[in-house]
């Protein structure tokens, strides 16, 4: 199945991103990473081989998604698979009484743009090039996965950008995909929960052991390469369709 497959990764220079870009190369396929100018893509692309190749792209940039695309058909001469995965993280309250400040404006459109507008912009965009390909037994001309978050079902105290950016995702998720079902384009999105990301990361091991404890089972962070692993799995199960997947160890998030 992933022989000869193309997937576009956007996010796909690092963390969950890069894990699926790596997924799905191992498995046979072809793929185009999409991440900022600045981002290690292109070293990514590199350590990837032959069936991997980088473009530089700020997800709400109508021209950039379009470059990526036509870049896509002139290396490989299709789209299968388009996986969201970019995104900001901003973390504030609505109002910091102490301060007598309000949560910036600027911040909060931000975040929106990013995660939601910018995840829309390219599923409406690489819907046209996926909708292109001859048809499965099943009609299936291909898949887009998004990314959401956990924050969007339980968001905790200064997420409200951000768990406003993901409940947009999926929100948008099942009639998206009963818009491009006559074309025979799935529509699946993850709602991650903590994972082992660059974000992550950066956090002080004693911060790290104490949101690993908040997960039920297994009580650590999620490895980039089982967000890949599901990936994989969504491509290859033709039934999933216009739904959200938790993939966070049965974590419901306190305030």
């Amino acid at each position: 199945m992933f022989k000869g497959l193309v997937g576009l990764v956007t996010g796909g220079a690092s963390g969950l991103g890069r894990a699926t870009a790596e997924q799905l190369v191992k498995q046979g396929g072809r793929v185009v990473i999409c991440d900022l100018p600045s981002s290690s893509g292109q070293e990514a692309a590199k350590q990837l081989g032959e069936n991997s190749t980088f473009v530089p792209i700020d997800v709400t940039s109508e021209k950039d998604v379009k470059n990526a695309l036509q870049r896509t058909f002139d290396k490989f001469g299709r789209l299968d698979v388009t996986v969201n995965c970019a995104g900001v993280a901003t973390a504030a309250r609505v109002y910091n009484f102490k301060k007598d400040q309000p949560f910036d404006l600027k911040s909060f459109q931000k975040t929106i743009e990013v995660n939601l507008i910018g995840t829309f912009n390219v599923i409406r965009l690489s819907a046209g090039l996926i909708g292109k390909n001859a048809p499965d037994a099943d009609g299936q001309r291909g898949v887009i996965i998004n990314t959401a978050s956990v924050a969007a079902f339980d968001g905790q105290i200064g997420q409200a950008a951000y768990s406003a950016s993901k409940a947009g995702v999926v929100g948008m998720t099942l009639p998206i995909a009963r818009d491009l079902a006559k074309q025979g384009i799935r529509v699946v999105t993850i709602a991650p929960g903590l994972f082992r990301t660059p974000m992550m990361q950066s956090l002080p091991e004693p911060a790290i052991k104490q949101l690993e404890a908040s997960v039920p089972f297994p009580s650590r962070l999620g490895q980039p390469r089982e967000f890949a692993l599901l990936v994989q799995s969504i491509i290859q199960n033709p039934m999933l369709n216009g739904e959200t997947i938790r993939l966070d160890g049965s974590l419901r998030m306190q305030p």
